[in-house]
């Protein structure tokens, strides 16, 4: 259980939130949720006691155990991976310590005898003879193999260490689990069995994700933080966004009905107070009208773009040929004599165990990399536009957005151009912005702005909602499933997998393909 009292945390002028009262209760999973900027990420170091707050205090159950999910992959370099599990119980990792340092002493006195029946309980009661074993377990279930548990974390490949930090802070059933998107690099299986871990904890969790599946799978509450406050719903995040939205619309339609009742009213007053044979009447619909308060609709700070991109030349019956498709990288050949034909309607997702295989066939279609065998053969009324994963070549200049989108397409009226850039929510001197001083999730949004405006027939995305918040991963959802050409992507979003897709296609670690026309799910399911 956590409690939090009247929490307000201001940095100057700005306040990220205000007299905050919200409690987390034992046995539920709440998933934090909030516009970009809207303190996430802060509210969890509040929870955890690295944020000071500027009023209020939050208060934890009693002798229980708090462990917070970090990103800092670098922190334990030179530490053996399973000790850097252990770690997430500092108190008995300090006593496993305590206890080696001292089993080394060459000489014991008898009180060096007594602290060291009493580390043995202590380690005893904290079940420390398990710990190495129930390190192992939950590395093994995040695929993180038997041979590197002894490795020094600097030895591992980065996203290995996004793993081992995962393991840590869910190691030894802490009373509170903090997760600051912790999907983060994972691949499907260790995600399918975080789920169910997640599921199956009885204790307390909240959760920062980006990843909608993943919230309505293990959520049985939603925290919505909006203008600094934090609101509570019971639920997963769908049931919390139809919620939402039902609300807002009915408040809208109560306010319709009711300002239809005020102008009749007022229509009415207006014609009958001046005759004194409707006087009382027209006295008794003024203080009708006193009574009715319209509701107050605050908007949500939350802001969506409108992601539509839109066809200028249908495609023909032509449309995308792959033969024999080979190519070797450092000796290893991750394509092997691949062949796919895409036909009319195809939404294509791609599935390999390496991003590197996916991010390289992608660039082989688009002729930005060489491939050593077979042939592509392009239909010639397809238009493709790509979005890569890596985009930072596009991004190296001084230009401003305004001047960066106008490069790809000449329109002549800033005014035109403006009302387009303020759909993908850069509005005022946001425009007048440098690209390359942009975060991760405004370069995403320039490049889905320069390809609605190349207007492509086909689409090929690499890992698209990659920096992008969850109200930008809804929008290009709609997009792509409205989207009436052909769509190859990869993508860790279940969702829009499942939604998008009609067809997988799995690159193997031999280089061969699977490939089947059903939906994600179901090729998931039966996988």
């Amino acid at each position: 259980m956590i409690q939090v009292n009247n929490v307000s945390l201001k940095f100057g002028k700005r306040t990220l939130f205000e007299d905050v009262n919200i409690k987390f209760t034992n046995g539920n999973c709440y998933g934090l949720i909030g516009a970009n900027g809207s303190g996430k990420s802060t509210f969890l170091k509040i929870l955890s006691g690295e944020q000071e707050t500027t009023t209020g205090e939050v208060v934890i159950g009693k002798d229980e155990r708090m462990s917070f999910l970090r990103q800092d992959h670098y922190q334990y370099d030179d530490k053996r991976v399973i000790d850097v599990v252990i770690m997430g119980n500092q108190k008995l990792y300090a006593i496993m310590e305590e206890k080696d340092r001292m089993y080394q002493q060459t000489e014991f006195t008898d009180e060096d005898g007594m602290k060291l029946a009493e580390l043995e309980a202590e380690f005893m009661d904290l079940d420390g003879w398990n710990a190495e074993p129930d390190a192992a377990v939950l590395l093994n279930n995040l695929g993180i193999e038997e041979a590197h548990h002894y490795m020094t974390m600097g030895e591992l490949p980065v996203k290995e260490r996004v793993k081992v930090l995962l393991a840590q802070a869910l190691f030894g059933n802490p009373d509170v689990l903090l997760l600051d998107e912790p999907t983060n690099s994972l691949d499907l299986e260790a995600i399918r069995w975080l789920e169910e871990f997640l599921i199956n904890f009885n204790n307390t969790v909240i959760i920062v994700s980006h990843d909608r599946h993943f919230l309505n799978k293990v959520c049985t509450h939603i925290a919505d933080i909006d203008y600094g406050k934090i609101k509570l719903y019971v639920g997963n995040y769908d049931f919390w966004y139809e919620s939402s939205e039902l609300l807002q619309r009915q408040m809208k339609e109560s306010n319709k009905k009711k300002e239809e009742k005020i102008k009749e009213l007022q229509s009415f007053i207006a014609r009958f107070s001046a005759n004194a044979s409707k006087s009382k009447q027209a006295t008794s619909r003024k203080k009708m009208l006193e009574k009715i308060q319209l509701d107050e609709i605050i908007p949500s700070s939350r802001k969506y773009p409108y992601i539509d991109f839109k066809i200028e030349k249908p495609a023909g019956k032509e449309i995308l040929k792959v033969e024999n498709l080979t190519k070797i990288v450092d000796g290893r050949k991750i394509l092997d004599k691949v062949s796919f034909t895409i036909l009319k309607g195809d939404k294509v997702t791609f599935i390999a165990q390496d991003d590197m295989v996916k991010t390289t066939l992608f660039n082989i279609l688009m002729g930005k990399e060489k491939y050593d065998k077979g042939t592509i053969e392009w239909g010639k009324t397809i238009n493709p536009g790509y979005l890569p994963q890596d985009n930072n070549e596009y991004f190296n200049t001084d230009k401003n957005i305004m001047e960066w989108i106008g490069q790809y397409y000449d329109i002549k009226d800033e005014t035109v151009l403006r009302g387009f850039l303020g759909r993908m929510l850069f509005s005022g001197e946001d425009v007048f912005k440098k690209v390359n001083v942009l975060s991760g999730g405004e370069k995403a949004r320039c490049m889905l702005s320069k390809m609605m405006l190349e207007n492509p027939n086909f689409l090929i995305l690499d890992e698209p909602t990659n920096h992008l918040d969850l109200e930008s991963i809804t929008s290009l959802n709609k997009g792509l499933v409205n989207f009436q050409g052909e769509v190859l992507f990869t993508s860790r979003d279940y969702e829009l997998n499942n939604t998008v897709t009609n067809r997988v296609i799995e690159i193997l670690e031999d280089g061969k393909i699977i490939d089947r026309s059903i939906p994600y799910e179901e090729y998931i399911d039966k996988k």
